[in-house]
């Protein structure tokens, strides 16, 4: 192999890599509608997730900066909201940032939390029942004390919007 033709594929390699790493399936948050969920002191501007397209695609692709607190200090995130009570698991697939999750019943209270890893297939899976789940950045739920038992104020006029 010459020389040149080494080097043209040595430089190609890392623009290679990165073409592999981007996203092919952009997430458009901007199209999902929000609103703001409170736990103890904490305050989630959350888009919500309330249709089965939304719910599956949830905060795939979705950089770090997207996820930035805003400037009146709340937290970003997601809300999924289900019509009925759910027991299936979350993985990270194609989600490229940590992120805790919050299990919520029907009533708002904390089933159980998880920090989850990026890319991270494996399922996180509540030990109880679960109407909603709030997904926030990773360390958020630490850093704030939140737990299972925690009650979260969901607006009622997100309760009844499942699609």
């Amino acid at each position: 192999m010459s020389f040149k033709r080494w080097i043209g594929m040595f430089c190609m390699f890392p623009i290679a890599s990165l073409l592999a790493c981007a996203p092919t399936e952009p997430n458009e948050l901007d199209k999902l509608g929000t609103t703001s969920v409170k736990i103890n002191n904490l305050t989630v501007t959350a888009w919500i997730a309330n249709d089965n397209d939304e719910r599956a695609k949830g905060l795939m692709f979705v950089p770090a900066e997207d996820m930035k607190p805003l400037s009146d200090g709340s937290e970003r995130g997601m809300l999924f909201v289900f019509e009925r009570d759910q027991r299936n698991g979350f993985w990270m697939r194609n989600t490229i940032i940590d992120l805790d999750i919050a299990f919520i019943r029907e009533d708002g209270q904390i089933v159980q939390t998880f920090t989850m890893a990026a890319l991270d297939e494996s399922s996180y899976t509540p030990r109880a029942a679960y109407r909603y789940a709030l997904e926030v950045n990773a360390g958020v739920f630490s850093r704030d004390g939140i737990k299972a038992g925690d009650q979260v104020e969901i607006p009622e006029s997100v309760l009844k919007g499942v699609k």
